[in-house]
């Protein structure tokens, strides 16, 4: 039975997620999660108890392991080779890239991310950042003990932006496609790398 369940759920988040993917969250309606994931009102009910949860639950599914490697490799960045900032930035960069190209959903949930930039949604907003607001605030720390005096404003600005590079990176949108006889891993390990070089200068960059 235990089993079951399991296996319930776990389709009704895949159809949630398929579907806020390629409509957003106001356009979907739990009826339509049902009917991709082949389960009755009830299941959902049982297992979210509301719409508001099954979005929630989509991205904690996702985004607990991603925040716990983030910050082992955080933890790792700033014992082996304290104040250097590109190890940092790897440590919040190369995750993501990671999930990103899971094929069991990735390419999914990096559109489902960019539907929550895109949609008003205060109460997923309030929701990611009572989760995973601790998340960004180690970062912004570690990053500050490298770029010291940059002022809390500009970090976080500058944190924003990479944040948002981030996301376009993982989408794989933009002018440099992969190259043939490239491997999918080899040009995430490629953007990782440009993106991490792009990103300290920018954090090495006067304050404005």
């Amino acid at each position: 039975m235990a089993q079951q369940h399991f296996s319930t759920k776990d389709r009704i988040l895949h159809a949630a997620e398929d579907l806020f993917a390629q409509q957003g969250f106001a356009s979907t309606s739990l009826r339509q999660v049902t009917s991709r994931a082949d389960v009755n009102i009830a299941a959902v009910n049982y297992h979210f108890g509301s719409k508001e949860n099954l979005v929630n639950e989509v991205f904690r599914r996702r985004m607990d392991e991603m925040s716990a490697q983030r910050l082992a490799a955080l933890r790792k960045a700033t014992e082996t080779t304290p104040g250097e900032l590109e190890p940092i930035l790897a440590a919040f960069v190369e995750p993501a890239l990671a999930m990103a190209q899971d094929r069991h959903g990735g390419g999914a949930f990096i559109r489902v991310i960019a539907r929550a930039y895109a949609e008003s949604n205060d109460s997923l907003r309030k929701f990611l950042s009572d989760q995973y607001g601790h998340v960004l605030r180690e970062f912004a720390k570690a990053i500050d003990a490298c770029v010291p005096g940059l002022g809390k404003e500009d970090l976080y600005r500058r944190l924003d932006f990479l944040s948002g590079a981030l996301t376009y990176a993982m989408a794989d949108f933009g002018l440099i496609k992969r190259p043939h006889g490239v491997s999918e891993a080899t040009h995430r390990q490629r953007a990782a790398k440009a993106l991490i070089r792009f990103a300290a200068a920018g954090f090495k960059a006067d304050a404005t």
